[in-house]
């Protein structure tokens, strides 16, 4: 199951991560974030103890969207060591966001 980072958690769980992790910004009024959802959460299940991979809420955790300048949702994230590494803006296939988490194992 994919995590929920949160302001208050997100240093621990995202940034001091040993793993890659990655980072789907989203909110609930957003339809094509609903489309990447579901795939988020496969994802969270196939690479269970790879990677962290894990949510961001926008519109309930300001800061941390404010820190990596969200403009559009739904935005994914991948950071290594604390760096972002990749992005990609916008619903995509399963494939493609796979094929970017493999790149940072």
């Amino acid at each position: 199951m994919a995590v929920e980072f949160t302001d208050s958690n997100f240093e621990e769980l995202a940034l001091k991560s040993d793993k890659p992790v990655v980072i789907d910004f989203w909110a609930e009024w957003c339809g094509p974030c609903r489309m990447v959802s579901p795939i988020v959460e496969e994802l969270a299940g196939d690479y269970e103890g790879k990677a962290v991979i894990g949510k961001v809420n926008v519109d309930h955790n300001p800061e941390i969207s404010s820190k990596y300048g969200i403009r559009s949702i739904p935005t994914i994230l991948f950071l290594k060591d604390g760096e972002v590494v990749d992005k990609q803006v916008g619903a995509v296939a399963k494939d493609v966001l796979a094929a970017k988490l493999d790149a940072q194992l």
